[in-house]
């Protein structure tokens, strides 16, 4: 299991000590304007002083991390990457799981996964070694991916009469593990599983598989909806299937400061879950939507954007959060 050759370290995230290298006016005058783009520039260059010299803690044991809601378009697989991502060029060691068949987050990450190529289908339903379908990230050192293929759309059928249905994912991830302490490697610090917008059995894997599970929500009209049935599900599987398996955090994502209904959104998420809120917000970003067409995350695409530092911020308060749960 070796590393990509692109830098994955610290440095490889750019976080200019010189806010002025980003071709961005952060003068004094700039900063002490009310326009709403320099504003902006000026937050964005204290953010990247003050993320330059980051230290993410190193979690105890390998956190495996699902990121789900059954609703579409809330950012779920952007999030998945993109923390992923960030994780990696922090220092950990992360596989990023895709079980979504429309492999979105395999093209982010530049993984192949045309119809043919080893993929998690093969791992679910073939039970092949899920070291055979790992894929190291080119961009990123230390970031590996299990793609999803077309293959994976028929799953949710194939999965039904098998044995251990719900236990494919979890088994998988296991012997990885073994695999992986037998053969000398170092542990994967973070394995973090791309669901689909579903509630079916690849979701159902995932919270078997996982101890934790992220949710990002939108910051728009609908936020909530939903919401009370993916809890319930978590909830039925904690009972049943999985007694680990929590929700660990909550991601506002399509966040727009500047519109009530973002922030009136808001306000409503961290009163409900007050403990499980992500302080970090994820704002709506052209250049998040643009990376993944050129086979990258925000992380390397343009990392001195809104959208990088956002994450960036997120995934250390995710590093830091599981220092409480061990």
């Amino acid at each position: 299991m070796t590393s990509a050759t692109a830098g994955g370290e610290m440095a490889g995230f750019v976080v200019p000590s010189n806010p002025a290298s980003t071709g961005t006016n952060v003068s004094r005058e700039t900063m002490a304007s009310d326009t709403p783009l320099a504003d902006l520039a000026a937050r964005d260059a204290r953010r990247r002083l003050r993320l330059a010299d980051a230290v993410f803690p190193k979690p105890r044991r390998t956190r495996v991390i699902t990121v789900a809601n059954q609703k579409g378009g809330v950012g779920k697989t952007s999030t998945a990457v993109n923390l992923g991502a960030a994780l990696a060029i922090a220092g950990a060691r992360v596989l990023l799981i895709d079980t979504d068949p429309q492999g979105n987050a395999s093209t982010a990450l530049n993984a192949p996964h045309q119809p043919g190529v080893p993929s998690i289908y093969d791992v679910l339903l073939d039970g092949r070694p899920m070291l055979e379908a790992l894929v190291a990230c080119p961009e990123v050192s230390n970031l590996w991916c299990v793609p999803a293929t077309i293959d994976l759309s028929g799953a949710e059928i194939e999965l039904v009469n098998l044995p251990s249905r719900e236990y494919r994912l979890h088994y998988a991830i296991e012997e990885l593990r073994r695999t992986l302490h037998q053969a000398g490697e170092q542990p994967l610090d973070y394995i973090v599983v791309d669901c689909p917008p579903s509630l079916g059995l690849l979701t159902v894997n995932a919270f078997v598989a996982g101890r934790e599970v992220l949710i990002p929500i939108q910051c728009e009209y609908y936020a909530l909806e939903g919401l009370s049935q993916l809890l319930h599900t978590i909830d039925l599987i904690h009972d049943r299937l999985n007694p680990e398996l929590h929700l660990s955090a909550i991601l506002l994502t399509m966040f727009d400061s500047r519109t009530r209904l973002a922030n009136e959104v808001a306000a409503e998420v961290r009163q409900h879950f007050p403990s499980q809120v992500l302080a970090a917000t994820i704002p709506r970003s052209v250049r998040v939507s643009e990376a993944p067409g050129y086979g990258q995350t925000v992380m390397t695409y343009d990392p001195s954007s809104s959208g990088a530092l956002a994450y960036f911020e997120a995934a250390k308060e995710l590093s830091e959060k599981g220092q409480h749960h061990g």
